[in-house]
């Protein structure tokens, strides 16, 4: 008897943190776009999942974006077990600005370079959408005075600055977000290129004004490339891009 008084306030003290894992589900099926989103995609999301061999339970995502063939590509693995997988890669249905970062409010640019997700809104004037950790500290350093915020991934397919993929899509995407975060994975990354940046396509744009921009992203790219597993990205003194 004690053991069950002992697992259920144990159960009803996680359930009490705000936003942490084991109820963060739930408290996004709260809203109707996200039960809705859960109707639609989940029993056929799941089936993909163990298609590819990955724990639903134990989900672990990454987002990778590219500029040039305007899509969006989801890869998956099980918790800290061997490397990513490509899930879906949905097209971008819209966009603005040209290639390059985004280095100040009202640009029209879409970022580049490595971030990750910090906000879920359930309830977006695009139906469903996932907030990137922009401006990040590389683009604090380099950007303007006022850099801009609100980048986001969501529905509809028009935007000025963000990333839409449709309302089907942004369900899916919202979804294995959301059951990610549910598993524990509070960091899920995001890179954002402006095409795949490997030495052919690099120098064939050598007289951009962002080709030395462009330099200091493709370790990350390349690691990415060759290991299917995402390397520790850090930001030097003067805004660019390492990896350790």
């Amino acid at each position: 008897m004690r053991f069950f008084y002992l697992a259920a306030t144990l159960l009803l003290f996680t359930c009490c943190i705000p936003a942490d894992f084991p109820c963060f589900r739930d408290q996004q099926l709260i809203y109707p776009r996200v039960r809705a989103a859960y109707a639609a995609t989940w029993a056929p999301l799941q089936r993909l999942l163990i298609n590819h061999h990955i724990d639903p339970t134990r989900l672990e995502l990454f987002f990778r974006i590219f500029k040039i063939g305007r899509s969006l590509e989801v890869w998956g693995r099980t918790q800290g077990e061997g490397a990513y997988q490509l899930l879906r890669t949905y097209p971008i249905a819209g966009t603005s600005g040209t290639l390059g970062p985004k280095r100040a409010q009202g640009d029209g640019q879409v970022p580049e370079g490595f971030y990750e997700l910090d906000r879920f809104n359930p309830q977006s004037c695009y139906y469903l959408s996932l907030g990137l950790n922009y401006p990040n500290a590389s683009d604090r350093l380099l950007g303007s005075a006022q850099p801009g915020q609100d980048i986001f991934i969501h529905g509809s397919d028009v935007t000025v600055g963000c990333v839409p993929i449709t309302d089907a899509f942004i369900q899916e995407a919202y979804v294995l977000a959301v059951e990610a975060h549910n598993a524990g994975q509070q960091h899920i990354q995001v890179h954002i290129f402006p095409f795949p940046l490997t030495e052919e396509n690099l120098f064939a744009r050598r007289q951009s004004a962002h080709f030395t921009f462009w330099k200091s992203l493709q370790p990350g790219y390349e690691y990415f490339a060759r290991h299917h597993s995402l390397p520790e990205v850090l930001v030097d003194s003067v805004g660019s891009y390492a990896i350790r």
